[in-house]
C-alpha cells in the first residue's frame, strides 16, 4: 500500500493518488474545487469529542492514537473500503490541521499499516 499524509491547503498534485480528507469537518476557507478531494468518508475521522480533547497537544499524542485506534475498530466495512482504494494506487490522507506531526491522518496511516502485515 503507497498511503501518503499531505495537508489539504498544500497544492495537489497528480501524484497524490486519491485525495481522502479525514478530517470530520470541512477546512476553513477552502473551496471544495481547490482542495481536490476525491473521498470524504467523516466517518472515519476522530469523533468530535476525541478531537477536542486531543487539540493536537503532542503530551496527548499516544494517548489520542489509543482513542482513536478504538474507535476506527468500530468502522470496518469503511476501513476495508479505503484499504481496496490504497491497494489500487497511490491513497494521499488528506488533513487540515496546521500540525503535521501530530494529527489523525498520521494516525490513520499508522492504524492501516499495522493492519496491512
Amino acid at each position: 500500500m503507497d498511503i501518503r499524509v499531505k495537508r489539504v491547503y498544500a497544492k495537489p498534485e497528480a501524484s497524490d493518488g486519491l485525495r481522502v480528507l479525514v478530517d470530520r469537518i470541512w477546512p476553513r476557507g477552502l473551496k471544495k474545487e481547490a482542495a481536490g478531494i476525491d473521498w470524504w468518508p467523516r466517518e472515519i475521522a476522530p469523533s468530535s469529542g476525541l478531537r477536542q480533547w486531543f487539540g493536537h497537544e503532542p503530551s496527548r499524542w499516544d494517548e489520542f492514537r489509543e482513542r482513536y485506534f478504538r474507535e476506527l475498530e468500530s468502522q470496518g466495512e469503511m476501513l476495508a473500503e479505503l484499504r481496496e482504494k490504497a491497494g489500487k494506487g497511490p491513497l494521499t490522507l488528506v488533513f487540515g490541521a496546521r500540525e503535521e506531526e501530530h494529527n489523525n491522518a498520521v494516525a490513520l496511516k499508522e492504524y492501516l499499516e499495522e493492519r496491512a502485515r
